[in-house]
């Protein structure tokens, strides 16, 4: 069924173009003259199949585009979210603040830690690893920064012995002390920053498994999170330093 188009306002005369309308999901839809040119469809930032552009003049989303305050989170798949770290194009940057995650304790190596074996990294998770590699071999950095308590926690300090696996495959692993953490009033969230330009806020429940991606991209609302990047890379130390 198609869906209903609602005008919203218009800066024509009679010719019909531009407009924009809404339809009933709250998303907009921009009608205006076509940007054809290869060149420029060239120039558009990560372009998906089937993605077009058209040219609206400047008063009609100042005229007619939404005014309220309302945040409405951007929402991705777990999919999605591992597909950034594959088409990023030169950095990933993450601040980790949790105790622990649940994810952590189903893996073979976290038994191993708990049970005082030697963990074996180099048999865990190939295909992450050869990722990793390939991406740092391209020139791309992927950073780190986790925060510990005193004493860190069983989750931390196996995250400390996971490090020699990540700056293994190119990674920078430092950490932060909380009480550090919290004088600088980092986040208390976790967030992946790419490309210096989306964050994407990972969502946690009560029992620690994370339950969503949330992506951030409006640069005014991505600013802090730059901003607590800077601060935490500067005061971090070497993970082997903890």
């Amino acid at each position: 069924m198609a869906r209903k188009f609602r005008m919203v306002g218009s800066n024509s005369g009679s010719n019909g173009c531009p407009t924009l309308y809404t339809i009933p999901d709250g998303r907009y839809v921009v009608q205006g003259p076509r940007v054809d040119d290869p060149e420029e469809l060239a120039q558009l930032d990560r372009r998906a199949p089937g993605e077009g552009a058209v040219i609206v003049p400047r008063e009609l989303l100042a005229n007619f585009g939404p005014r309220e305050a309302i945040h409405v989170p951007q929402m991705i798949t777990f999919a999605e979210f591992d597909a950034m770290f594959a088409n990023l194009k030169h950095s990933a940057w993450r601040l980790e603040t949790r105790r622990r995650y649940a994810s952590d304790e189903t893996t073979p190596t976290y038994r191993q830690f708990v049970a005082g074996e030697p963990v074996d990294w180099t048999s865990w998770d190939a295909e992450w690893c050869a990722e990793r590699r390939e991406q740092t071999r391209l020139g791309k950095r992927f950073e780190r920064v986790r925060i510990l308590d005193t004493p860190p926690t069983v989750a931390q300090r196996y995250l400390l012995d996971n490090a020699r696996r990540n700056s293994a495959v190119g990674e920078d692993i430092r950490v932060l002390d909380r009480s550090q953490a919290e004088e600088l009033s980092l986040p208390h969230e976790d967030f992946w920053i790419f490309d210096a330009r989306v964050v994407a806020l990972l969502h946690f429940d009560e029992d620690d498994e994370m339950t969503g991606v949330e992506l951030i991209t409006n640069p005014v609302e991505v600013l802090p999170y730059l901003q607590a990047r800077e601060a935490a890379w500067h005061y971090a130390r070497p993970y082997d330093q903890a």
